[in-house]
């Protein structure tokens, strides 16, 4: 039996469709959500969808303790309550294909591994999710090599916690979510204690098993991308250099400097070298962009984003390198310490 455990915090917008599309699942047993202290219309929602389906637990995540970010206190509170082998930890905002917790449990037997996690197809409706999404989740893709996560010799180590499907035991043994307690990315820190434990993980990006609309307005997208970008990048000043230096358009910010000059009359030679080098490189970009597109799964109109997707990225990269450098981020109404290395 699986048991499914949902956070959720201000979540009236999507939490329906969530508990819906896993409690239809012959392989759950129980879905319990934890009300993280909601201040929406979250708990008339959930009280609705209790009177429909037997299996849904609905419980209160309480006062937050101290030293604890939100969402790992309810994924902890809902994984005590838990009875089943199996604890599939989501998000309130993903919606679950029919069989998805039967293939889930099946790679888990074809890849001998006791955590299972899917980064999920991305729903975009709006200019911003599509520009920025992609371009994130192009870069990840750089970052978190599926094979060397999933190759048990080497120590890279990641999972997505919108689908993150964990044995009961092996959780308990590394400490669930209270060893990761005050972690940001609690996801990714969450494998890394299994994978150093010995135990096999294995992560992937499906198609027709899970998908999310993560934002639902800029302001929410922001605050979630400047919170995670700069741990995602390594949380080192030096590594988000590396980053900023490899993403920011200076090509193109090249081309609108020196194109007026050339085109005022000063065409000389070097300007004309220097025009057709920088349209070179942005040239360069745009193809390696439309190929990473095309690797990961996304159309290949949305090569018309990448411009504003390089300039969006790079900002939203360094405040978040800023913000974890003052200590602090926030989300959903609450701030929270960050480490800095």
């Amino acid at each position: 039996m699986v048991s499914v455990i949902i956070p959720a915090r201000n979540e009236e917008a999507s939490i329906a469709r969530a508990v819906e599309s896993v409690a239809l699942q012959l392989e759950v047993g129980e879905v319990i959500v934890v009300n993280d202290n909601s201040t929406d219309r979250t708990g008339t929602v959930l009280a609705g969808l209790a009177e429909r389906y037997s299996k849904l637990k609905v419980i209160d995540a309480g006062p937050l303790p101290r030293g604890w970010v939100g969402k790992n206190h309810a994924a902890a509170v809902g994984a005590a309550a838990a009875s089943g082998d199996w604890l599939l930890f989501t998000d309130a905002d993903t919606y679950h294909y029919p069989g998805s917790t039967r293939r889930a449990l099946m790679d888990a037997v074809d890849h001998d591994a006791v955590l299972v996690s899917y980064s999920p197809e991305q729903e975009m409706e709006t200019w911003w999710e599509r520009t920025m999404i992609p371009f994130v989740y192009c870069r990840l893709a750089g970052k978190f090599s599926f094979a060397r996560v999933n190759d048990p010799r080497r120590p890279d180590a990641a999972a997505n916690g919108q689908f993150l499907l964990v044995l009961r035991d092996t959780y308990k043994a590394v400490g669930g979510h209270a060893a990761v307690a005050p972690e940001i990315l609690e996801d990714v820190a969450l494998a890394r204690l299994v994978k150093r434990q010995g135990y096999g993980i294995y992560f992937t990006a499906p198609i027709g098993v899970v998908r999310t609309r993560m934002y639902r307005s800029f302001a929410a997208m922001w605050e979630g991308w400047t919170k995670n970008l700069f741990p995602l990048m390594g949380g080192k000043p030096g590594s988000a250099l590396v980053e900023f230096v490899d993403v920011f358009p200076f090509a193109e910010m090249g081309i609108l400097l020196a194109g007026p000059l050339y085109l005022g009359g000063a065409r000389h030679s070097f300007l004309s070298a220097l025009l057709c080098v920088l349209g070179g490189l942005v040239l360069g970009r745009h193809v390696a962009y439309a190929a990473t597109l095309y690797r990961n799964l996304y159309p290949m109109a949305y090569i018309e984003y990448f411009e504003m997707g390089s300039v969006l990225y790079s900002l939203a990269l360094v405040e978040s390198w800023w913000k974890t450098s003052r200590g602090r981020v926030t989300w959903k109404g609450r701030e929270y310490a960050t480490k800095t290395r």
